[in-house]
């Protein structure tokens, strides 16, 4: 394919529009770390932002968490088999789930649900002139709207990562029993003495951080809504590929520093 001019001004939009982002969500995390040091947020809205964005996201997790472990089991079985490592199922199983799958496919799970929704609602608010209502009534937005759903994703997708984990495991532990006849007991003794304590540390801190990224990037979507419904749309889009590049990107890092 040639390289043509339109290609350039393709990629220029596309690196400025980035550009752009990132400079926003920085900024906006300045603005949340200042409502925090000391804390200035609206608790009752915190607290309808923990039920709605961890309790009600329960049952989809834990779903996908339960899908995760017999995945798990599905791809080890032939090598299970070739090689005769049934006594290393629950090492591997956990090292996979703990480490890596679990915070992410988590995480991205989190993101459709929760970081679209609070897009969605914030955008819906920006284009209906609600956070300049805010604004005129002296009620600061950030406080109000941004930093309570902040830590509403951060809390809650820790907490909901290391339920998810503890329901993947279990998974997979019934189903190696049934696909490849490993004792659980077998199962979770393998696993136990072979997990360190900096595995689960690293799996909290990759939820802790994906949370925040996730929070970030959908507000800051939400409340750079412009165009109306066709806006609100467009921001709940880059909310999602915002969360999802961001999610992979501190995958790598965290990985690389703390692996």
């Amino acid at each position: 394919m040639k390289f043509t001019f339109p290609t350039v001004r393709r990629l220029g939009r596309f690196s400025l529009q980035a550009a752009k982002d990132v400079g926003g969500m920085a900024l906006l995390l300045g603005r949340i770390a200042t409502r925090l040091l000391p804390p200035r947020y609206d608790g009752p809205e915190l607290r309808r932002c923990l039920f709605r964005m961890g309790y009600q996201s329960l049952g989809i997790m834990m779903a996908t968490a339960f899908v995760v472990g017999i995945i798990l089991v599905i791809q080890a079985f032939v090598f299970v088999e070739r090689y005769g490592l049934r006594s290393m199922l629950g090492w591997g199983a956990g090292f996979v789930t703990i480490r890596e799958l679990g915070p992410i496919l988590l995480a991205l799970m989190f993101s459709g649900r929760v970081g679209a929704y609070t897009a969605a609602e914030l955008g819906t608010m920006q284009v209906t002139d609600q956070v300049d209502g805010l604004r005129c009534l002296a009620i600061d937005p950030i406080s109000y709207l941004v930093v309570p759903r902040f830590l509403a994703m951060v809390l809650s997708l820790t907490a909901l990562t290391l339920i998810g984990n503890a329901v993947a495991l279990i998974s997979a532990s019934v189903m190696g029993q049934v696909m490849l006849e490993v004792d659980t007991h077998t199962f979770w003794s393998n696993l136990f003495d072979t997990l360190q304590p900096a595995d689960v540390m690293l799996s909290v801190v990759k939820s802790t951080l994906f949370g925040a990224i996730i929070a970030i990037s959908s507000c800051h979507a939400g409340l750079s809504t412009q165009g109306g419904a066709p806006g609100v749309g467009i921001s709940v889009n880059r909310a999602v590929v915002m969360s999802a590049v961001s999610i992979f990107v501190l995958d790598f890092f965290v990985t690389f520093v703390l692996g």
